[in-house]
């Protein structure tokens, strides 16, 4: 019998240390929460609206309880986007061997690259490594998502996969899930929108931007939502809220509803920074003079 539950009364930590000690193998299915009109008593004799799966959100895969992949159910997480975003591939190159090499398995494209000197093997590790950790480390900061395991389900036989010992991994996710808490306070919506101040002024002067802050910039506009712009970076929740987090500090955006979005029933944390109402399209005048003014200081 599949185990499954929901994260709200069995934790990442918890799924984790089980897998563990039970050195199990098969693939961690976690589903979007919707939350349903029926009321329901946890276990502490609380009551509180089911939820329900909805769309799959990640993917989590283990053998013999060690973690070997992560997918997040946003992305395609195939190897070329996996180097895109560490840097190894450019954005041209990704899109061209995801064009040409769709016939082929990670594992096939892998040597190719390699024999090709484009990366190195350690490079595809690494890579691989770093993305599964980045998933994993953000189902730490998940609260209410329900989950199935499939015993025995492995990833295809293509994919290419990277133990890892999930003991640091419970360690190193735990106290990453403690440090993200003001930043789930500061953006608990990822469905707000962003866009760039009407008088950005002197502060944009001087302002050094990463390339992973760069490409959220090129995406900034009241149209698109957070959570669409961590998709189209190929970014987790974590990763995009930590880069936004940066960039509202800065003050070189700012929050604002979507069209057709209500208003939040979460109020703001931070009384200075307010949701404003949505206002008419940014021109795009406006934007292009912004990021000439960043990229000029």
């Amino acid at each position: 019998m599949a185990l499954k539950g929901n994260l709200a009364d069995f934790s990442t930590t918890q799924l984790l240390h089980l897998i563990h000690l039970a050195k199990k193998t098969g693939t961690l299915h976690l589903y979007e929460p919707v939350v349903t009109k029926e009321m329901i008593t946890d276990g502490a004799g609380n009551k509180r609206p089911k939820v329900i799966p909805g769309k799959e959100r990640a993917t989590l895969s283990f053998q013999e309880g060690q973690l070997i992949l992560a997918t997040l159910g946003q992305e395609d997480g195939y190897l070329a986007s996996v180097l895109h975003k560490a840097g190894k591939l450019s954005a041209e190159q990704a899109r061209v061997i995801r064009e040409r090499g769709s016939k082929y398995s990670d594992k096939a494209l892998a040597l190719m690259l390699i024999n090709a000197n484009y990366v190195t093997k350690a490079d595809i590790v690494r890579c691989i490594r770093q993305h599964t950790l980045d998933i994993v480390y953000d189902v730490f900061t998940w609260k209410q998502e329900p989950f199935v395991f499939a015993d025995n389900e492995l990833p295809p036989p293509g994919r290419i996969t990277v133990p890892i010992d999930l003991k640091n991994v419970i360690i190193e996710g735990t106290r990453r899930a403690q440090e993200i808490e003001p930043l789930l306070e500061e953006l608990p919506s990822l469905d707000l929108a962003l866009r760039f101040p009407d008088s950005p002024g002197d502060k944009f002067r001087g302002v050094h931007l990463s390339v992973q802050e760069w490409r959220v910039v090129g995406f900034v506009n009241p149209k698109n939502t957070i959570r669409q712009i961590a998709k189209a970076c190929n970014m987790t929740d974590t990763e995009i809220r930590r880069i936004v987090y940066g960039l509202l500090q800065a003050g070189l955006v700012e929050l604002v509803r979507p069209p057709n979005m209500p208003a939040p029933a979460i109020p703001t944390p931070d009384g200075n920074r307010r949701i404003i109402p949505m206002e008419p399209e940014v021109k795009r005048s406006v934007v292009e003079r912004l990021i000439a003014r960043i990229k000029e200081a």
